[in-house]
């Protein structure tokens, strides 16, 4: 059984529990950094590529911490960027990659290595039957790259659905089908992207007379104004279980079948993007598996490679064999390296192994029940939703008019940064104010309630937070 399963209990936020942490500061890689010089060198020399630099230097990263130059240990919940699914410097996985850096790191892209076969083998045999054959890149922008030239390729079309709020990239292709941030100053994006309206159960206009969320009209609707917009050439949709970059919004229950019936209907492809969800991070192994949907296209990347760049593309044998008669071509400089792949299989050999899907359920409950009694306490707390180890929450001035607050969450957010828990509030105000949360899935009970009860203390003292008690 893996660390920290047990069985379903409240979450006591006033009890203070980051003494307890039995995780001492580490020796640094980098010791005795002057913060202040690599800051100046920072503004003086790294290139600002759409994001503000936080103010720390982090200087280590050991199991759920991260250590800055000032001796600030910070517990982080957000897996680095969503990817260090097993926590930083798993000892397996700092093994493998030693292990595969000496002996077999990079070979020509034509070639095969067993570390290869054997993550196509290991992940294809823990798939549903259709997502039979693989191939393996770097970032998920590169994968969803891929699986949208190959559904072109194979349907013989161009028109590319995608969902608004949607992050799948910033390559050519993965941009145009991203309606979240980043597609401007650059002239036209890919000719044929249609957008479907976000399933915001939170916001959405769309409501049932009982006030409920009326996905399937809103779906419906979304779908009518792309038949017309269409010029008869569509080829795919690509869509997120959960929508992270939009705020953790998850599909509701029965979306993605409606959405896979409207592609059939129309001979399209079905691509579903889990870079963040995949790999156990959501309770299941994949989020596939808890829609029971089998898409024709399944991209990884983030979870897979605990961090390192690694990304795959899997498919059916026969969206392959089509794709080659039509020379498909996605041949790269780091396709189908051993090392990357070493670490994916290892990744999933231990995620198996140690039963982790199973703890992530247990403790994204756990997880769940706290930020549920943090929202019964601070009126601040609009919503909280998310699956499994994967947690969204939004901050409002008003939970009556759901008014956005970026202000408040953004101190909020540096609040709790400075108290020691890493919960990512984009800097970028299309976020809207909206805590994600997506620890390490090898998170224990103790460090759940670690993180809680420093966002407790965050919101206590954070002016505006609008106590309940």
């Amino acid at each position: 059984m893996a660390p920290g399963i047990i069985a379903s209990e409240p979450v006591d936020s006033d009890v203070d529990t980051t003494t307890r942490s039995t995780d001492l500061q580490p020796k640094l890689l980098y010791d005795n950094v002057d913060q202040d010089a690599l800051q100046k060198k920072t503004s003086q020399y790294l290139f600002n590529y759409g994001t503000k630099f936080m103010k720390d230097v982090v200087c280590g990263s050991k199991g759920l911490y991260v250590y800055t130059a000032n001796g600030h240990r910070v517990l982080d919940w957000t897996s680095g960027q969503m990817s260090c699914l097993l926590g930083h410097g798993h000892p397996e996985v700092v093994q493998t990659i030693a292990d595969h850096a000496a002996n077999l790191d990079h070979l020509f892209s034509g070639m095969v290595s067993p570390p290869v076969v054997a993550l196509g083998e290991r992940l294809c045999s823990l798939l549903p039957d259709g997502l039979d054959k693989a191939f393996f890149l770097s970032t998920g922008g590169e994968s969803n790259e891929a699986a949208i030239k190959l559904a072109k390729v194979y349907t013989g079309k161009f028109e590319i659905i995608a969902v608004n709020g949607s992050w799948h990239g910033v390559t050519a292709q993965a941009l145009s089908a991203q309606y979240h941030y980043g597609r401007k100053g650059q002239g036209p994006l890919m000719p044929g992207m249609h957008m479907l309206p976000a399933p915001n159960a939170y916001r959405s206009i769309f409501r049932k007379p009982d006030g409920s969320y009326d996905w399937e009209t809103e779906l419906d609707y979304g779908w009518s104004l792309i038949d017309q917009a269409s010029c008869g050439s569509l080829a795919a949709v690509i869509v997120e279980c959960i929508q992270s970059s939009a705020g953790i919004h998850v599909l509701p229950p029965g979306y993605l079948k409606a959405l896979k019936k409207h592609c059939e209907h129309r001979g399209m492809l079905l691509i579903v993007d889990e870079a963040q969800t995949g790999v156990g991070r959501c309770g299941d192994l994949m989020a596939i598996m808890h829609e029971d949907v089998v898409p024709d296209i399944l991209t990884l990347s983030k979870t897979l490679g605990n961090g390192l760049p690694l990304s795959a593309v899997v498919t059916s044998a026969e969206i392959e064999r089509v794709a080659v008669e039509r020379d498909y071509c996605f041949y790269t400089t780091h396709v189908n390296d051993p090392l990357p792949a070493a670490v994916g299989n290892k990744v999933l050999e231990i995620v198996v192994r140690d039963n982790l899907v199973e703890n992530s359920r247990a403790m994204g409950k756990l997880l769940h029940e706290g930020l549920a009694r943090l929202q019964s306490r601070y009126a601040c707390i609009g919503d909280v939703r998310g699956r499994g180890l994967m947690a969204g929450v939004e901050i409002v001035a008003d939970r009556t008019t759901k008014a956005h607050d970026q202000e408040l969450a953004c101190l909020v957010a540096e609040r709790a940064y400075d108290l020691g828990v890493w919960a990512n509030l984009s800097s970028h105000g299309s976020f809207s104010g909206i805590l994600r949360i997506a620890p390490p899935i090898t998170i224990t009970r103790e460090q759940i309630r670690e993180g809680i009860s420093l966002l407790e203390q965050a919101f206590a003292s954070t002016p505006g937070a609008a106590r309940l008690y």
